[in-house]
């Protein structure tokens, strides 16, 4: 029986050294020396957000070049015609010529350089810029604005111009359809519902603030001596830097680009007015409504572009 009892007294004392053993808890590991955090990367704080009324009237002007660039020459029939007319009627020679500035000081607001040499000058660069708009071309940064500014308006104008070439070179190509050549039914009408829409002011779509963006993101460089055009975009620009948006509105027009712009929309109503058959619909939307207002935004891009070429409008010019 002692014999028994040391025994289990022994077989004890073993689980209780085990369970010791158990209930010990292990030490934790040590953790590995962390690496020093990367600093984060570098942010262009001298970039100015665009103010929200600047990129609405940017949004007027980029909007109307792209559905006009988008039209497409195969026409099909008279509904695709009409459907076209109203897509590049969609805009008014002033709030064009307006957004076109305004594009031109949101491209020119990408330049980080010119950015914080504008809030650097303060309230009297305003000033100077109020006496003379050309003043803003003297700061830091201003010939790499001016490239964007201008490689962002050439890329616009000459993209619509050349897509409206497509679209001329179809009224001549669709004349062998019978439906190209029959006359328009309600030509009157037909003009003046281009009148309407041509008057109409721009409504913004959900997905235009995007495309902006974009449009000025992949926008190219063009080197040169500044256009009236390319040096207001930069005088609003700055004047959006340091938030002075009063004296804006005497910036956003120019004598030439106006000229050119209304000229352009008196040609489409002039060619619509003597037009016939629908493949002289075609002619008149791809030369005025496209190739026109295409050609004065390029225009608006030279320091001494020539006077706004008229195209006459003449029934010899529809047929071959």
């Amino acid at each position: 029986m002692t014999k028994l009892f040391q025994h289990l007294g022994l077989a004890a004392a073993a689980c209780a050294v085990a369970l010791c053993g158990c209930a010990t808890r292990p030490e934790a590991p040590r953790m590995a020396a962390r690496a020093p955090a990367r600093p984060a990367p570098p942010t262009l704080r001298d970039q100015a957000p665009a103010p929200s009324g600047l990129a609405v009237q940017a949004s007027a002007f980029e909007a109307f070049m792209r559905h006009a660039r988008r039209i497409d020459p195969a026409f099909g029939g008279p509904s695709d015609v009409a459907q076209a007319l109203q897509t590049a009627a969609t805009h008014e020679p002033h709030e064009l010529e307006a957004g076109m500035i305004a594009y031109a000081a949101l491209a020119a607001l990408q330049e980080p350089r010119f950015v914080a040499a504008a809030r650097a000058e303060g309230p009297d660069l305003a000033r100077r810029i109020a006496a003379d708009p050309q003043a803003v071309l003297a700061l830091p940064g201003a010939e790499a604005a001016e490239a964007r500014a201008s490689g962002a308006l050439y890329a616009e104008g000459s993209a619509l111009s050349g897509e409206g070439e497509k679209i001329k070179h179809a009224a001549y190509t669709v004349q062998h359809q019978a439906w190209a050549k029959a006359k328009v039914p309600d030509a009157a009408g037909r003009l003046s519902r281009v009148k309407r829409l041509s008057g109409e002011a721009y409504q913004p779509a959900r997905e235009d603030a995007a495309e902006l963006q974009m449009s000025l993101a992949g926008a190219a460089r063009r080197s040169g001596a500044p256009s009236p055009v390319v040096a207001r975009g930069l005088a609003l620009a700055a004047l959006s830097v340091l938030g002075e948006t009063r004296q804006a509105q005497s910036l956003m027009s120019e004598p030439r680009t106006t000229s050119c712009l209304h000229m352009a929309k008196l040609n489409l109503y002039q060619c619509l007015a003597s037009a016939g058959p629908h493949y002289e619909d075609i002619f008149c939307l791809g030369q005025h409504a496209m190739i026109d207002p295409g050609q004065c935004v390029v225009e608006a891009t030279e320091a001494r572009a020539e006077a706004p070429r008229r195209v006459a409008v003449t029934r010899a010019s529809f047929t071959r």
